[in-house]
């Protein structure tokens, strides 16, 4: 039934909203045929939201449907998918939104050739084709470029032209195949075996056009994709544009968006090179220049000191210990040569004291046999003996006329 409004008596927006919803809630069930532009699958939520587009006109709607159904797919639902809807519509009131409440889904034409390059997809990451870590880094400058396309497309014309814009001495070795139809998987594969044998070439670009999915179909062929991997030369994808994105894109070492972004990406720009090594250069005064200064301003600041100003002052102060060490150590030795001698002379007056030399100037004498044996005694020498006789100031020789033996014994401890 129609709603009897009028400006004195106008329906609240919740009394529209739920005659809009009851109006849907009577539409029966239809099927809907587009192209998934996106899937949002929220954790902990038990319904998947998808938007299908039209194909041809600029028209899209909500979808949702069980997580249940969503993953009962035979084939996983990917974006870009084309399916067939069996869905009943429903209007949200509270939010105000129409969307579709899908029962069944089934993959039609373009979406199941996706669904396969999926699966195909997800069979060789688990091989490990995509890994990260098989991919190798490109030479700075390569001393040839490796080129696999069409000949005279478009693609090579991007290729070298912006490779010699950027860097006008690289050289190319162009191997042509063709980049769609049946024959196109194998001559690519044979162009770049052909390269990669080449011990010239220092990396190897594959570039293509855009196209539609079924033209960018051999760029997504498994012999082709385990062919890149077991390369010895890196390789760039330069498939297409930037939305699409064959599997020759993950087993390359890198991908370009477009063939002039793979020109951009193999060899580097002269003028931008040039402008890094005037930069470092500059850096490199600068820092040297502030080094140098840095190490001259602490020279100034050493040579500011009053040690370094006047480096005599530390010599005349040391001149000047070095002097009176000199004077006391002189004190001291003659102090020492004083005692020294005094002691000498102490010892001297000793022993003259005690020489026989002394007894002999006081008047004695010293009387020795032919043999040189002192003579203590008239029993020992006879008459007309030859005898020396030992004075002061020398020696006397003589001859004994006769003996005469004292009368008196001397006696013990006598001062004779």
């Amino acid at each position: 039934m129609a709603l009897e409004t009028s400006p004195a008596a106008p329906a609240p927006v919740r009394q529209i909203a739920n005659a809009i919803s009851g109006w849907v809630d009577r539409l029966g069930a239809v099927w809907v045929e587009g192209q998934v532009a996106q899937v949002n699958r929220r954790p902990g939520m038990a319904t998947v939201f998808m938007t299908l587009r039209d194909p041809v006109a600029d028209i899209s709607v909500t979808v949702t449907c069980a997580r249940t159904l969503f993953d009962s797919l035979a084939t996983p639902l990917v974006e870009g998918a084309s399916i067939i809807v069996h869905a009943k519509p429903s209007y949200y009131a509270n939010r105000g939104t129409l969307s579709l409440q899908a029962r069944e889904i089934r993959m039609v034409g373009l979406g199941e050739l996706l669904a396969r390059l999926e699966r195909r997809r997800q069979l060789l990451a688990a091989e490990g084709l995509f890994a990260l870590e098989l991919k190798r880094r490109l030479p700075f400058l390569p001393t040839c470029v490796g080129l696999v396309t069409a000949p005279g497309s478009a693609a090579e014309r991007d290729v070298l032209e912006n490779a010699r814009r950027r860097w006008p001495a690289v050289r190319f070795e162009v191997a042509y195949a063709a980049m769609q139809g049946p024959r196109s998987c194998a001559e690519v594969m044979e162009a770049l075996d052909r390269l990669d044998r080449d011990p010239d070439v220092d990396v190897v670009v594959i570039a293509r056009g855009g196209g539609s999915v079924e033209d960018l179909l051999p760029f997504s062929d498994e012999a082709l994709v385990r062919a890149v991997a077991r390369a010895r030369t890196p390789v760039v994808s330069a498939i297409g544009h930037e939305p699409d994105q064959p599997l020759l894109d993950l087993v390359a070492d890198v991908r370009a968006s477009t063939p002039t972004d793979a020109a951009k990406i193999v060899v580097p720009d002269v003028a931008e090179e040039l402008r890094r090594v005037e930069t470092a250069r500059d850096r490199l005064r600068d820092v040297l220049a502030g080094w140098l200064a840095r190490e001259q301003a602490g020279l100034d600041a050493l040579r500011s000191r009053p040690a370094l100003a006047d480096p005599r002052s530390l010599v005349d102060a040391r001149t000047e210990e070095v002097l009176a060490l000199r004077a006391r150590a002189r004190r001291t030795l003659g102090h020492c040569l004083d005692r020294a001698a005094d002691e000498i002379g102490h010892q001297r007056a000793r022993a003259r004291a005690l020489s026989p030399l002394a007894t002999l100037e006081r008047g004695y004498a010293v009387l020795q046999d032919a043999d040189g044996h002192v003579v203590t005694s008239v029993t020992g020498v006879a008459s007309g003996a030859a005898v020396s006789v030992r004075v002061a100031d020398g020696r006397l020789h003589a001859t004994t006329t006769s003996v005469e033996a004292d009368p008196l014994p001397r006696s013990e401890g006598s001062d004779d």
